[in-house]
Order: C-alpha cells, then sequence, then structure tokens
C-alpha cells in the first residue's frame, strides 16, 4: 500500500464520518484523555467488569496457594485474545438474525451491534449491554469454577477474563470517542476500526490491535482494493 493509497483511504474515511456528523448535527471535536476517562465511568459495563475483577483478585489473595501453574490459562488467553475477539465479532456480533418456523433467532449483543453500526457515533452503544454482559459473567464464571482442577487456578482465570474484558471496553470506547490519537500504537488501532465502520463492515474485525487476527484470517486487506461498502451502517440491509 503506497502513502497515496493510505491517504486515499482515509479520506475516503474521513468523507464517510462528516457525513455521518452532517445526519446527527452534532460535530465533534477533539478533547484530552482525561476528559475521556472520566466519562468512560458512566455506563454499566465498565463498573460491572470491575466488579468481577475486583472480586476474583480479593478472593484469589485470601485463597492463597499461589503455583506456576496458575499462570498459564492467563498467558493463553492473551495469546489468543485477538482471534477470540475476531470469532465474537464475526459470528456474535455480525449474526444474520435466523427464522426458523415462526420464531426469530437473534441476541441483544447482535441487535445491539446492528444499532452501532447505524450510528458508531452514540456512545452508550459502544458498550456491551449490561443484561447479555451478566449472562456473559455468570457462564464464564461457572465454566471456570468447574473446569479447574483448584480453585486458585479458576480465580486467576477469572481475574484475567475480566482484565482483558476491560481492557476491550476502554479501547473500543477511546476509538469512537472524541480523543484523538496521538501514539503509533493507537493510531494504528483507530484507523483499523474506522475502515471497518466507514469503509467495509466485513474487513478489519480486531478491536484492541491492529493486524494481528485480522491478517491471520485474510481480513486485512489493502483499504485502497476494498470497495466502500452500502451496507457498513446497515448490517444485512436490514
Amino acid at each position: 500500500m503506497t502513502p497515496g493509497d493510505r491517504r486515499a483511504a482515509e479520506h475516503a474515511a474521513r468523507r464517510r464520518l462528516a457525513a455521518d456528523e452532517a445526519d446527527t448535527g452534532a460535530r465533534r471535536t477533539a478533547v484530552p484523555l482525561s476528559q475521556v476517562f472520566g466519562r468512560f465511568w458512566r455506563h454499566p459495563s465498565p463498573w460491572l467488569i470491575l466488579t468481577v475483577l475486583a472480586a476474583a483478585v480479593a478472593w484469589r489473595l485470601a485463597e492463597g496457594g499461589w503455583q506456576a501453574a496458575d499462570l498459564w490459562a492467563p498467558a493463553v488467553l492473551v495469546a489468543l485474545f485477538p482471534l477470540l475477539e475476531w470469532v465474537i465479532h464475526v459470528f456474535v456480533l455480525h449474526w444474520r438474525p435466523r427464522r426458523v418456523g415462526r420464531l426469530t433467532l437473534d441476541t441483544e449483543l447482535a441487535r445491539d451491534h446492528r444499532r452501532h453500526h447505524a450510528d458508531p457515533r452514540d456512545i452508550p452503544l459502544v458498550f456491551i449491554p449490561w443484561r447479555s454482559l451478566l449472562a456473559v459473567i455468570a457462564g464464564y464464571t461457572t465454566a471456570a469454577l468447574l473446569a479447574f482442577p483448584r480453585l486458585g487456578q479458576a480465580l486467576t482465570f477469572i481475574a484475567a477474563v475480566a482484565a482483558a474484558g476491560l481492557v476491550y471496553e476502554w479501547t473500543h470506547y477511546l476509538v469512537h470517542s472524541d480523543h484523538r490519537p496521538r501514539s503509533r500504537l493507537y493510531k494504528a488501532v483507530w484507523r483499523n476500526h474506522r475502515l471497518h465502520h466507514y469503509r467495509n463492515e466485513h474487513y478489519w474485525f480486531t478491536v484492541t490491535t491492529s493486524g494481528t487476527a485480522d491478517r491471520l484470517l485474510g481480513t486485512c486487506p489493502d483499504p485502497a482494493a476494498v470497495p466502500v461498502s452500502p451496507t457498513a451502517k446497515n448490517l444485512h440491509a436490514s
């Protein structure tokens, strides 16, 4: 991808963003990170995840009995997190509603994600819906407590998943906030997710990283070679 191609792709994304701002009638300006961080805590999902993280860490400290084996599951989680993120984004969040007889198979996560694509600047839609989040927390906590041979291992894993979830929520929120990237790393993540929303929703599925799982799974093409999708804001044209 040449510098000219990159500038052209960025310009196309900026045009879509400008049109989005015109539609909503609310042009936003860059704000400092401290202000964005304060606004992050006005939403329920960060508090839910932080509660689980604090409880798991406190229980783990009280449990004691530390072993090196406690670290293998968190290490695997960190290594696989971009892949897990990709799979969840593609198969859960981009779930296409299906009819089975008189029933429509759909989820709150998929519905809210379609709304998120329709209006990427609606900040409450950036976060995991709290009802779905409670179900996820209950599910993975129960699974961890049953799957690991020692309580200490389970608690360490539960804390690691909560920490990863908090990083995801913060990164996704930050990308959609009014804060503009300065560091090279954040700029790459920011650009990657903007391309997903404003160029083509069939590519660039990772959120907390850029060029990881997408490169591995073939969804990180040259942006200049990808057509602007007419359904980026209307998933499945539903």
